[in-house]
């Protein structure tokens, strides 16, 4: 096994000086690999943008957790308790990219994060590598699968969005991802050490050497908030949550979202009567709430934008 698989496997050279690519780096661009893996769309999740401001005290929390139960039970959808009502967790995220964003101007998202337990964090890291775009048939092509033997989880998904330019629509972007458990981190290495983990990369077409680093230098924490289980009928609920993002070294907050997602086994299996409520509860919530709605495309989007290199975004 390769120096970089085996240390994201936490099987790593047991002490010694290995290189962290199976052969010398050079300057030259990684090409792309040609099998790929077909999935499915199996996952809809549902994000509205908030404004973060209005998250400054714990009563706003509770005040649009009444707003989204108000707006159930008008479309008499049931929303139940999961978990501890109103609980919070805290998370570490952060993202990493070459200083010219190969990685994001390409579609791609290289996401760490870190889940705290009363303020400790745990021994695995969530390693998260995803591709985004507007059309299914170009996403659903991107092999994410790994090259290691690790337990890893590949979801294809459907995102639901607003509009870019109104309240009251949705539009529909797709999401290919692979998520796994890792006590280590290559994620400041090379390019090309990454390419050999991860050869979906490959495509980027970036030099070997190139450094990956925190995107504008900005640690997240994230305030993740329990908003229960919605029930859409048809075996179909969804875990709905509330997080606010703020620069973990400045504690401003700069976005917030409001979340719901669905699993189904394929596309078939999720219609009728759960799918019309699942759209409804998202268009009248946001008829309902429009001062609370940050208009935008997505919160990585908006990391991206916070700094000066230029972005091309496939949100």
């Amino acid at each position: 096994m390769p120096a970089v698989l085996g240390a994201v496997c936490g099987r790593g050279g047991g002490g010694r000086n290995e290189s962290p690519m199976s052969t010398p780096e050079s300057n030259q661009q990684v090409s792309a690999p040609s099998v790929f893996h077909r999935d499915v769309v199996q996952y809809r999740e549902y994000k509205l943008l908030l404004s973060a401001d209005r998250f400054n005290q714990s009563q706003w929390f509770h005040k649009f957790w009444k707003t989204t139960r108000r707006v159930a039970k008008e479309l008499g959808i049931p929303i139940r308790k999961r978990g501890k009502p109103m609980e919070t967790h805290l998370r570490e995220v952060i993202f990493f990219d070459t200083p010219k964003f190969r990685l994001y101007n390409h579609g791609f998202i290289l996401r760490r994060r870190t889940f705290y337990a009363h303020g400790v964090p745990p021994p695995q890291l969530e390693l998260t590598l995803k591709f985004r775009d507007s059309d299914l048939k170009t996403t659903a092509e991107v092999d994410m699968r790994p090259l290691l033997p690790c337990v890893n989880v590949v979801k294809l998904k459907e995102e639901v969005l607003l509009p870019y330019d109104q309240i009251e629509g949705m539009r529909m972007i797709y999401s290919h991802s692979c998520e796994l458990d890792t006590p280590n981190s290559i994620l400041t290495q090379s390019f090309g050490a990454v390419c050999e983990f991860f050869p979906a990369l490959r495509r980027v077409g970036a030099k070997a050497k190139t450094a990956l680093s925190v995107v504008n230098g900005i640690t997240i924490e994230e305030v993740l908030v329990n908003f229960g289980e919605i029930d859409f009928g048809g075996k179909m609920t969804a875990k709905a949550t509330l997080a606010i993002w703020r620069d973990r070294m400045t504690q401003e907050r700069f976005i917030g979202e409001y979340s719901y997602q669905l699993k189904f086994r394929s596309p078939e299996d999720f219609r009728g009567r759960p799918k019309e409520l699942s759209e409804a509860f998202y268009l009248r919530l946001q008829r309902e709430a429009p001062d609370w709605i940050q208009m935008g495309t997505t919160k990585t989007e908006m990391l991206y934008r916070m700094g000066k290199t230029p972005v091309v975004s496939h949100e």
